[in-house]
């Protein structure tokens, strides 16, 4: 799947990191997150597989969005028979977030990304686009730390695991009126907190690679990100465990008004998931024999420099990291614009 679908998928998230890039810092979060799932799925669309969106965007605070069940790929156009036979592509499940942290790209923030990961059919886990309590720390804390232990019994094992002392560490949360006591504790106990108001991917993905100062992921964040950050964790050893909120009154965001504890659960029964508070580990959330994650940096973050536009092209960067090959790769590519014609004046 990496050699056959790897640099196509790289190109996928390219596209949408360039397009959402051009709204930097214009304050419109929903167009910067328009033209992403609309370079995505364009992008998607000439690739020469049967894809599905397993777990997308949108149907939380209806934004555009590549939405849950929808087929990409070579096969969807109407004339997909000239170019390929369709019963004989590769299927293809597929986790995106075309624009992971709108409001950053908006206002020009750091740490933004177009992010997807995939895996062969019935890899990655399908879930509507709930929320998701997460934990996601370093390779060295894998299997030691604990969803359901406490943050204060987290951060003590974290502390012997990577052999620091606690006011040593710092933990990425969401600045969320529901982490106010999370927040606390953490203090509490000694270590740092790293407030972020949006992009819990790259959070989780600083806690995989050493020397980013980031060792620990804690809290409640969107589920779709949930799968792909276990995407990218699985592949590069790190701890990654993930449980789905349903109770609106566990979340308290403005959009939860409209949604129900019951109806939620009845959703996720629909879905096939009948034990909805469960704790989910990486290789559950992405238990594909292959799996693939993709991001490209929008705004420049820790690991990631953003789309830079040049006269006559565009630079961006891209990581890629690949359960097959056991490989994290930084890809720089450097997009060359056709130039107009000079006109000559007389």
């Amino acid at each position: 799947m990496e050699s056959t679908l790897g640099l196509e998928i790289i190109e996928v998230v390219e596209q949408a990191a360039i397009a959402s890039a051009r709204w930097m810092g214009k304050g419109d979060k929903n167009t910067a997150d328009h033209v992403a799932v609309e370079a995505m799925r364009e992008r998607m669309n000439k690739i020469y597989m049967r894809g599905k969106i397993v777990i997308g965007e949108g149907e939380r605070d209806e934004a555009p969005m590549l939405y849950i069940g929808e087929e990409v790929g070579i096969c969807t156009r109407e004339d997909a028979k000239n170019y390929c036979n369709p019963d004989e592509l590769v299927e293809i499940d597929i986790a995106v977030d075309p624009c992971e942290g709108t409001n950053l790209v908006a206002y020009g923030q750091p740490g933004s990304m177009a992010v997807l990961a995939i895996s062969e059919k019935g890899g990655l886990f399908a879930a509507p686009d709930f929320y998701m309590k997460k934990l996601a720390a370093p390779p060295a804390a894998k299997g030691h730390v604990d969803i359901n232990k406490s943050a204060t019994e987290n951060l003590k094992i974290l502390s012997e695991c990577l052999n620091r002392s606690i006011d040593e560490l710092v933990v990425v949360v969401m600045k969320r009126d529901r982490h106010t006591d999370l927040i606390k504790e953490i203090r509490e106990a000694g270590a740092r907190v790293q407030l972020i108001s949006d992009g819990d991917v790259g959070a989780a993905l600083n806690c995989g690679f050493s020397g980013t100062n980031i060792h620990a992921l804690m809290g409640i964040g969107a589920a779709p990100e949930g799968v792909i950050s276990a995407a990218a964790m699985r592949a590069l050893g790190g701890h990654f465990q993930g449980q789905l909120i349903y109770d609106p009154e566990d979340v308290k965001t403005p959009e939860s008004a409209k949604w129900t504890r019951e109806g939620n659960i009845a959703r996720l029964n629909e879905m096939g998931i009948t034990e909805p508070d469960r704790v989910y580990t990486a290789e559950e959330l992405a238990g594909g024999e292959n799996v693939l994650f993709a991001a490209t940096g929008i705004t420049t973050g820790n690991l990631l420099q953003g789309v830079r536009f040049f006269h006559g092209g565009v630079r961006t960067q891209t990581l890629v990291i690949s359960s097959q090959s056991k490989t994290a790769r930084f890809v720089d590519t450097i997009h060359m614009v056709e130039q107009p014609k000079v006109i000559q004046l007389h």
